[in-house]
């Protein structure tokens, strides 16, 4: 299956190239330094023991920080939350409920990240990610600090720490700092995407943190190509601290900023299931195929398959796989994540859900578009314009970008 994995590369880059706004002008070194750093740094983090030890470590971490969390809500919400349940459960899991026992790890994620801002831990992750960019890609100071931040923070956070930059970054800066964006996930959900994933994906902490880790010099290789660089970079250093007085301000301001996302989650959660059950009500009202009822996501699946198959999975999971990406494209990749731990076992082997764990990796959807555009143009608010005319063509870029980062992990 490994030339289904090096085929998906060259057709994902080929589709970045012929959506440039301008082949003649790519400057390769960023592209194939790109790709080149996407594969020594997932054949480093997946094969070799000590980085493989590393992220089992941190596996047992977020179990620290699930129990944590869960003698948390179980005090606020009570067997709801992971306490002594009043009764006898019936079935396994029945008692499980999402927004009581799993969302509130964004609480605790956001105010843990917010402390070690404050503590200037994450600041100084971000500048040594950056160096590695910048040595390697030939990419500006201020792209540099903004990929690396992505890796860590959201994708309105990190823009935050180059802020008096964007306004004088390149277009194809600033659209490779969308795309970057749209191609990585924030810590504050990353544990909790891996508590969801955690029956269905040995190790899914490591696996998703890596998946973001790796998916960065891929948004920049696809960027570049989508949008190539004219003229010189723009240069910076990290601009920003920590706001908070002191650790206990920070952890206050981080719960504040924590909230904010859980209730965005918890409605657009509802919001966005709802209405995939409408669209699939209405999709069975006309005839069925091959004697099953239409459903949106059975049409991505087809859609979506060839895709799947690009990146290394058999053509017979394909369809489940392709649903997949078309749930994570339409929807979020947080519905995609629940789906994929709801699949039977028959559905996808091992292989192809590791390699879904990683092309799913990404926040590049439309509802995510509409927070980028919000969040940058408020910063930026004399290129509004532009970043809303980029805004789509940084989904796709970001989406190509996952996808790659999907292809490598089966080649490996």
């Amino acid at each position: 299956m490994a030339y289904q994995g090096v085929l998906g590369i060259v057709v994902l880059l080929g589709l970045a190239w012929l959506l440039s706004e301008e082949r003649g002008q790519v400057r390769w070194r960023p592209v194939l330094t790109g790709v080149a750093l996407q594969l020594v740094l997932a054949a480093a983090l997946v094969k070799l023991a000590p980085f493989r030890l590393f992220f089992l470590g941190l596996n047992e971490a977020v179990m620290f920080v699930d129990r944590a969390t869960q003698a948390g809500t179980a005090l606020v919400f009570g067997f709801l939350g992971g306490g002594p349940l009043p009764y006898a459960e019936t079935a396994p899991g029945a008692s499980f409920t999402l927004a009581f026992r799993a969302l509130p790890l964004v609480l605790v994620v956001s105010a843990l990240s917010a402390l070690l801002f404050y503590w200037r831990v994450l600041p100084l992750l971000v500048r040594a990610f950056s160096w590695v960019l910048r040595k390697t890609m030939n990419i500006g100071g201020a792209l540099g600090v903004g990929a690396a931040a992505n890796v860590f923070v959201g994708m309105v956070e990190a823009p935050l720490l180059v802020r008096p930059y964007l306004a004088e970054m390149s277009r194809s800066e600033l659209f490779t700092l969308m795309t970057c964006g749209m191609s990585t996930i924030a810590g504050t959900v990353l544990v909790l995407y891996a508590s969801i994933l955690q029956q269905a994906v040995p190790d899914a902490l490591g696996h998703i943190l890596i998946a973001s880790v790796i998916s960065a010099p891929a948004a920049i290789a696809v960027a570049q190509l989508m949008v190539p660089q004219q003229g010189a970079v723009t240069g910076a250093e990290i601009h920003g601290m920590s706001e908070a007085s002191g650790a206990m301000d920070a952890v206050t301001r981080g719960t504040a900023e924590g909230l904010k996302l859980l209730l965005n989650i918890i409605a657009m959660l509802i919001v966005l299931v709802a209405l995939v059950s409408l669209v699939n009500q209405l999709l069975a009202l006309l005839p069925a195929a091959g004697g099953r009822p239409l459903t949106l996501q059975g049409l991505l699946g087809w859609l979506m398959a060839p895709v799947a198959w690009l990146i290394g999975i058999p053509w017979q999971e394909a369809v489940a796989a392709g649903s997949l990406l078309g749930t994570k494209t339409v929807l979020n990749e947080f519905v995609a994540y629940l789906e994929l731990a709801a699949l039977p076992e028959t559905a996808l082997s091992p292989r192809s859900r590791l390699i879904m764990t990683y092309a799913l990796c990404g926040f590049a959807n439309l509802g995510s578009l509409g927070i980028m555009i919000g969040g940058l143009g408020t910063m930026a608010p004399g290129r509004r314009g532009e970043i809303v005319s980029l805004g789509g063509k940084s989904i796709v870029a970001g989406i190509l970008a996952t996808c790659m980062t999907g292809a490598v992990i089966g080649l490996l």
